[in-house]
């Protein structure tokens, strides 16, 4: 694998859950760490149902959701090379008529009437903090950004639009599930769940599979108290 501190520096492959998938430059690789793995085999994919992931990446989780037997599986990133990458490791895996595919910010590129049994968001829980644009930070060439996006959330607004704008893409009784780490500021993460009207459910955490992380599979459960 060639790679540098930034990512791959070209296209390469690696291998995670016993299948072989394809990787490009300027997506975050699930060889660096285990959340991609961890969340994918701890997520209760709706069998018969519908499953939106968003921030696919590489696809695997999305891929995964088709084999096993989802019967709509969308995915959105908003990266371009994402979005390829995805469509690479659907048709490598024989999937590509089982996944639809968009290119958009959180839910930008869904139809209106969009709605779903689980969604999914494996997200960028560091808060690097004050975030001034790009004109405050040096010019960054779009490979470094795109990693930079899957990893930082500045101020968690991303995390917000998540919480405020998923509701309306569930079905009744659809459960909206975020990826997350003890990493992570759960004082703020709870604070804008309860601004959007949940409460947070832990579903599953790492434990101690990696030193000094947890990965924590949590569940945005509506408050109705």
């Amino acid at each position: 694998m060639s790679s540098t501190a930034d990512g791959v520096t070209e296209p390469t492959t690696f291998r995670l859950h016993d299948r072989e998938w394809d990787l490009l430059p300027g997506v975050f690789a699930p060889t660096y760490c285990v959340s991609t793995g961890f969340f994918t085999e701890s997520l209760p994919f709706p069998v018969g149902g519908s499953f939106l992931e968003v921030g696919c990446g590489t696809g695997v989780t999305a891929v995964s959701a088709a084999a096993k037997r989802c019967a709509r599986v969308v995915a959105t990133d908003i990266s371009e090379a994402a979005v390829e990458n995805t469509r690479l490791n659907a048709a490598r895996h024989g999937l590509s008529e089982r996944i639809e595919l968009y290119r958009g910010d959180m839910f930008d590129g869904l139809g209106p009437g969009d709605r779903f049994d689980l969604i999914f968001w494996n997200s960028p829980f560091i808060d690097p903090g004050t975030d001034d644009g790009p004109s405050a930070r040096p010019v960054r060439d779009d490979m470094r950004e795109q990693l930079r996006q899957a990893v930082f959330d500045p101020g968690y607004r991303a995390h917000q639009r998540y919480f405020t704008e998923a509701g309306a893409r569930l079905t009744a009784g659809g459960r909206l599930l975020l990826g997350f780490s003890s990493l992570g500021d759960h004082d703020t993460l709870r604070r804008l769940a309860a601004d959007a009207g949940y409460r947070i459910s832990v579903l599953r955490t790492s434990g101690d599979l990696v030193r000094g992380v947890d990965y924590q599979l949590l569940e945005l459960v509506p408050d109705d108290t």
